[in-house]
């Protein structure tokens, strides 16, 4: 059984499952197809509990507002009290304040659940935390725990340092969501708001510890560093067991849509022994082999999906990764970009995009860049 971790009177898995990049019935995974293969997912979600995964994480607009309904469904055969159930207010979706209510009363809908366990504040920076301050959105959350529909109250991050000072500061948390990873560590000094969190008493929950998947991944280099320091261990075990290595971590939330990626990441995080100084030192190592790549960092979250002219961003920029990853020649890149739906020429740099980009990328500036690459 997967190890589990103190939180207040219970104990959390360390491993959770994520429904953002849940299978889907097509073969186009990008931009969370919302055709959700529920056999196929009903599966991972039984493997995962039978394995004692206990924390299952979604929000209002996974795969385009049908996670909630699946996890939900796939979750209703188990005894409610044997599981934790996480979802998230979006306040960019909120023009009115009344829209706070409409939202929450729809996730319960979706969810078929009386009530959260973990609720959040989705997605705060300076922009989003304002908003929400000015929508009362705390305290909203906090007659919805009074009520007995939320149990814990927190929020996920993708700011400033000084952002998430402020935000720590402003209110009583139960537990905060940062997106934490080996490269990530300095990219986005994750390092930094792990300490924050950890010196105010505030549990992590990590999501993107694989990056999207990119850290499964490795260039011949990294993965020989890898296997020489453990032969039997998938790459992906390396972002997996960095992340667990830090005691404040409570669970690490994973977007598995297969049964290997599931049993990979199960067999990593059951009886874990925290890396030692020179395992550390090897995934240091392997951040800055990765820096040295031209990739863009995208995550494939597709919070971006939001175009108005309905540009397919994270599959343009999937397209471009592989090239540059060296997966696909330049031709086969550009084949791949050719099937691609609606491309960067029609990107009219809105920057809409780019005020939900997790990672800070610079969206429409690199649309500009990737339609003269591709053309």
């Amino acid at each position: 059984m997967v190890d589990k971790r103190k939180f207040k009177d219970t104990e959390i898995s360390l491993l959770g499952l994520g429904a953002m990049r849940l299978p889907c019935k097509t073969a186009i995974k990008r931009e969370a197809n919302p055709l959700i293969d529920y056999k196929k997912g009903q599966a991972l979600v039984d493997l995962a509990y039978e394995n004692g995964v206990n924390y299952f994480d979604t929000a209002y607009m996974y795969h385009v507002g049908k996670s909630e309904k699946f996890i939900g469904t796939a979750l209703k055969k188990y005894p409610r009290e044997s599981y934790f159930l996480a979802d998230k207010l979006p306040i960019w979706m909120c023009p009115k304040k009344s829209d706070m209510e409409k939202i929450f009363k729809k996730q319960l809908e979706r969810t078929g659940h009386d009530y959260f366990d973990f609720y959040l504040l989705h997605s705060l920076n300076k922009e989003n935390f304002e908003k929400c301050e000015e929508f009362g959105a705390y305290d909203f959350v906090l007659e919805k725990q009074k009520q007995g529909k939320i149990k814990n109250i927190g929020f996920s991050f993708h700011g400033t340092i000084e952002d998430l000072r402020n935000i720590v500061a402003a209110h009583h948390w139960d537990f905060a969501q940062i997106q934490m990873n080996y490269l990530d560590w300095k990219n986005q000094d994750a390092k930094t708001q792990y300490e924050i969190l950890t010196q105010a008493g505030i549990p992590v929950i990590v999501m993107e510890p694989v990056r999207g998947g990119k850290l499964a991944e490795a260039t011949p280099d990294i993965e020989k560093m890898f296997k020489n320091a453990r032969p039997k261990n998938s790459i992906a075990s390396w972002a997996m067991g960095f992340v667990a290595s830090h005691d404040n971590v409570l669970t690490i939330l994973s977007g598995m849509n297969s049964p290997e990626q599931m049993l990979d990441n199960l067999g990593t995080l059951t009886d874990f022994v925290p890396f030692n100084e020179r395992e550390m030192k090897i995934c240091e190592n392997a951040a800055a082999m990765i820096n040295k790549s031209e990739v863009i960092p995208c995550t494939g979250c597709d919070y971006c999906s939001d175009c108005p002219k309905g540009v397919k961003i994270s599959s343009i920029f999937a397209a471009y990764n592989k090239i540059k990853s060296g997966d696909l020649s330049i031709e086969e890149g550009r084949e791949l970009y050719k099937t691609i739906e609606v491309k960067a020429d029609k990107c009219i740099a809105c920057g809409k995009c780019a005020n939900h980009c997790p990672q800070a990328i610079e969206i429409p500036d690199k649309m500009k860049e990737l339609k003269s690459y591709f053309a």
